[in-house]
């Protein structure tokens, strides 16, 4: 079901595209649209952040946010998410999201196996189900969490693993990343781009904020936020 900022407005639908079949032309759905950003712009006083940016992700695409060093990046998540409001402008979401913030998100207090729990439940999990998939995405990252270690104790790089499985916990249509590999060392660079083309796989719907260009070949599109950026489908 479509959710959106202003109640009432009915998305647009692109038509519907077509397949080649043996017995002719078959008319076949487009994946859905998943997230869709119209007209987005984020005043905080009289600075501008955000000016008229307008994004649209489907079913099964990865997608990268880039921009300068204070271009909106992480503020455009955040609005994504429904975190914070825009100025003007509108998000629809059609499907559950999840979202790993760039930094904080865990419990200095908490062991990871109690995230899981409790991230879990807030995802209508029940314990042995959260603590089984925390436990598994864990392995997909290389690591395995150590049973009495709270997170504080955890490296940032650590506790970045820990933020990427919170938000894949719940099986969600839409994953909202905002640079979700700080801190990862190079094989587990390699191993996080392999559960995103996994969860792409399978139809969910990425969103990563990149700084790194190397990226770019590993997605479906590109939205610039630099001023004279733009949506790029590649």
């Amino acid at each position: 079901m479509w959710t959106s900022q202003q109640p009432g407005e009915a998305p647009d639908r692109r038509p519907p595209g077509t397949a080649s079949w043996a017995g002719g032309n078959v008319a076949a759905p487009a994946p859905p649209v998943r997230l869709r950003a119209t007209g987005i712009t984020k005043k905080f006083g009289r600075r501008e952040v955000l000016s008229n940016v307008n994004f649209e992700v489907r079913a099964g695409e990865v997608a990268a946010v880039i921009g300068s060093n204070g271009a909106g990046k992480s503020t455009f998540l955040k609005i994504c998410a429904g975190l914070i409001s825009p100025t003007s402008g509108r998000v629809e979401v059609n499907g559950s999201i999840g979202y790993c913030p760039q930094a904080g998100g865990t419990f200095d207090f908490l062991r990871p196996s109690e995230h899981f729990v409790l991230f879990g439940r807030g995802d209508g999990l029940n314990r042995d189900t959260a603590l089984t998939r925390g436990r598994e995405m864990a392995a997909m990252l290389g690591w395995e969490p150590e049973p009495k270690v709270q997170a504080r104790h955890l490296s940032g790089g650590t506790r970045q693993k820990l933020n990427v499985i919170l938000s894949t916990l719940g099986g969600h249509d839409i994953l909202l990343l905002d640079e979700p590999y700080q801190g990862f060392d190079r094989g587990t660079y390699t191993d996080f781009w392999e559960v995103i083309w996994r969860l792409r796989d399978t139809g969910r719907t990425i969103v990563v904020i990149t700084h790194m260009l190397n990226t770019m070949d590993r997605v479906d599109q590109v939205l610039d936020l630099t001023p004279t950026g733009s949506e790029r489908n590649r």
